[in-house]
């Protein structure tokens, strides 16, 4: 357990004696948070929040990956190391680290996070998460590793109620002094999201990214370590107010991915985004198999109502793609089980299809290895070999795997990644809107207005 929030209340608010106890909300409310949210198990609704920009210095070092399992990052939101700079999973994460020795202050969003207010839920059910509000200084940020394919990511919570066992953010806790398990059971809500939002755009973005030389601009991931319509979402509605914020804008080039079919319920918004600016969807799906969906992403709505999503969206005329990561060794590895996948999204529309093999860093291996032991005990041998040293697969086997993806890819004549040419409607230096992204696992794509300078650090 925590020592920054326990799992009651009153401790919580013990801990909290000194913050100013406001009566903050979110900003807008969205009109589709009024409605008490069903339990999450019944929910017809997964995935993935970055390092949030802080007051104070130490904040941004604490974030900028210093030590623990987080240790050598970039960002909380930036991609994970190669298979030479994963940390070693005997190596002591922050959440343990801090178990040792005398007390440390508590300092930049673990500062925040233990000052953050307990959030209203209408929710009743005794199995729901504790929901916080999270003050922020930005809703946007910057990435600066060159192994992915964009340059910012808005996150509209930290942790995810799905739960997946396997998810690589759950490290994200950790920066706020909070071990990996926690990543669904306390979920932080961001502070007034769409007014940061339009301060962050006006002020942050480039629709000429260094990357294109210029010619093509920034690009923004939504839902990177998080996801973005997660059953908070129905209560809260932070995704929505960010959605209706860039639906504002032109000329920007925006991504979502999740796991969740309650990203039909914006379909209005995506149709008034996609006429002004690049947009993607991205929606995964990892089996098709329910029962094994379960077990291994505990809330996350039915493999068949994501199909069913894939299709609503593509007939709204939307551009959507399927991720199948992670692909899971020894168990949807089977064969016939990613065809099966790679087939119905064929038959859906999805009009993209990528896969990757399961990454398990330190924090998400000591929450799936017993889940591994448990369930599966025929592979512990084989992953506790595989995942005892790094964070990756071994290289022959990731390689079978993307050549197996290929010729998927080539079968249904999938497009290798989203990819259009776009030009804008408003006047600018830079004339063309282009979309490319180089080959990613599970993250995707954003852009933005010009700044005089670099901007670096927490976005």
């Amino acid at each position: 357990m925590s020592p920054v929030l326990s799992s009651t209340a009153r401790t919580f608010g013990i801990r909290r004696r000194h913050a100013r106890q406001s009566t903050a909300t979110l900003f807008p409310v969205s009109p589709y948070a009024t409605s008490p949210t069903p339990r999450a198990g019944d929910s017809p609704d997964g995935l993935h929040t970055v390092h949030d920009n802080v007051n104070d210095k130490v904040g941004a070092a604490a974030g900028a990956g210093l030590g623990g399992s987080t240790s050598g990052y970039t960002k909380a939101d930036c991609p994970p190391p190669t298979s030479q700079e994963a940390v070693p999973h005997g190596h002591q994460s922050r959440a343990d680290h801090r178990t040792q020795g005398a007390a440390v202050p508590l300092v930049g969003i673990a500062r925040l996070a233990a000052c953050s207010p307990p959030a209203e839920s209408h929710r009743k059910s005794a199995e729901r998460p504790e929901y916080f509000l999270l003050p922020v200084k930005s809703i946007l940020n910057r990435c600066d590793s060159a192994r992915v394919p964009f340059d910012w990511t808005i996150n509209p919570y930290r942790g995810c109620e799905f739960g997946c066992l396997y998810c690589y953010a759950r490290y994200t806790h950790e920066y706020m002094e909070l071990d990996g398990g926690e990543f669904e059971r306390k979920i932080f809500v961001k502070k007034d999201a769409a007014p940061l939002l339009a301060y962050d755009v006006a002020h942050k973005y480039s629709y000429a990214s260094e990357s294109s030389g210029g010619e093509k601009p920034e690009h923004i991931a939504i839902g990177t370590a998080t996801d973005p319509y997660q059953p908070a979402e129905r209560e809260y509605g932070v995704t929505r107010a960010c959605l209706e914020e860039l639906s504002k804008r032109e000329g920007l080039c925006i991504s979502v991915i999740t796991k969740s079919n309650q990203i039909v319920r914006d379909i209005d918004l995506f149709k008034k985004i996609a006429e002004r600016s690049e947009l993607s969807l991205n929606i995964t799906i990892t089996t098709l198999r329910a029962r094994l969906a379960r077990l291994l992403e505990p809330r996350a709505p039915r493999p068949d109502l994501r199909i069913a999503a894939v299709k609503q969206l593509r007939e709204a005329g939307l551009r959507v793609g399927v991720s199948a990561s992670p692909l899971i060794p020894g168990i949807t590895d089977r064969e016939g089980e990613l065809e099966a996948v790679a087939e119905a999204a064929h038959k859906a529309g999805a009009q993209w299809f990528f896969s990757g093999v399961l990454f398990l860093m330190p924090s998400s291996a000591k929450q799936f290895l017993p889940f591994i032991r448990e369930k599966f005990p025929r592979l512990t041998k084989q992953y506790e070999e595989w995942y005892a040293k790094e964070a990756y697969a071994p290289e022959k086997y990731r390689k079978q795997i993307a050549e197996r993806v290929a010729r998927l890819k080539q079968k249904y004549g999938f497009d290798s990644r989203p990819q259009r040419d776009t030009q804008r409607t408003t006047p600018c230096s830079q004339m063309k809107l282009g979309w490319e992204t180089a080959a990613a696992s599970s993250e995707l794509q954003g852009c933005g207005r010009a700044l005089p300078d670099k901007v670096l650090g927490l976005g």
